[in-house]
């Protein structure tokens, strides 16, 4: 399960700040000198580089050049600024007009749209988000999401269930695409030379005689992916499933 969560600060402070609303009352502390952006900004640079886990008040302003303390005059802490920081990403992806496309292939844009953008910043989808930050970038996402569904025939709560489930499948995959990413980092071997290298033991454990359908599905499977496990091809196969589930049940809701 996910580390972090949106929606665990103070939810008045948090909608303020997302908003771009004054606190209310008079400002204690230092003379801001930056804007809450370049906050904002500078803790979103530092997770894509170093994960989220890296994302201290202290590592942050330090990044923008002000003391630990009076980074709390523009943010009350670390649970709001992850709020600020999702936020930041979902107002900046695009949002082109596809209301003339049909619904699978609308559908099949919002889906890649958001595997970029966990691919641009992978900590985005470490993050609950069961309790999502409703600040504008959230919202404008929300909006332009909704519409790829328009024409189905979809129900409201149908349509918002059918986003959530593309958005599920898409998180999982990012997130599973991450890991083997990292972990090819990490390793010294590619996936070829490991295979090459264990070849002659597994041909002695891996009998095809205890385990026949799982040796010739596994060899057919790594043969035409030249690896056990390749994320653009588990993504490009669950989204067609994907597209096709919701596909019958948008033909049945139009023939009911």
């Amino acid at each position: 399960m996910p580390n972090h969560r949106s929606g665990a600060g103070d939810p008045a402070r948090t909608l303020r700040l997302l908003w771009g609303r004054p606190d209310e009352g008079p400002r204690r502390g230092p003379r801001q000198g930056r804007s809450p952006d370049d906050i904002v900004t500078a803790a979103v640079d530092l997770a894509d580089a170093e994960g989220l886990d890296a994302v201290t008040m202290r590592a942050v302003a330090q990044a923008v050049g002000v003391a630990p303390m009076s980074l709390y005059t523009y943010v009350p802490g670390k649970a709001e600024l992850l709020d600020l920081m999702l936020d930041h990403c979902y107002a900046r992806m695009p949002r082109p007009d596809r209301s003339a496309e049909p619904w699978r292939t609308r559908v099949a844009a919002l889906a890649r749209d958001n595997r970029e953008l966990f691919h641009a910043h992978p900590w985005a989808a470490e993050v609950s988000t069961s309790r999502p930050p409703l600040g504008p970038g959230l919202m404008a996402k929300y909006e332009y999401e909704l519409r790829a569904f328009d024409g189905t025939g979809l129900d409201d709560v149908r349509r918002d269930a059918a986003l959530t489930y593309v958005l599920d499948f898409v998180r999982a995959a990012a997130r599973t695409a991450a890991e083997v990413r990292a972990a090819q980092q990490q390793d010294t071997w590619s996936d070829e030379q490991w295979w090459a290298a264990n070849a002659p033991l597994l041909a002695q454990v891996l009998d095809e005689r205890r385990y026949p359908t799982a040796v010739r599905v596994g060899a057919a499977a790594g043969a035409a992916q030249n690896a056990a496990y390749r994320p653009d091809h588990a993504y490009e196969f669950g989204l067609a499933r994907v597209l096709d589930g919701l596909g019958v049940l948008i033909d049945g809701t139009r023939t009911d």
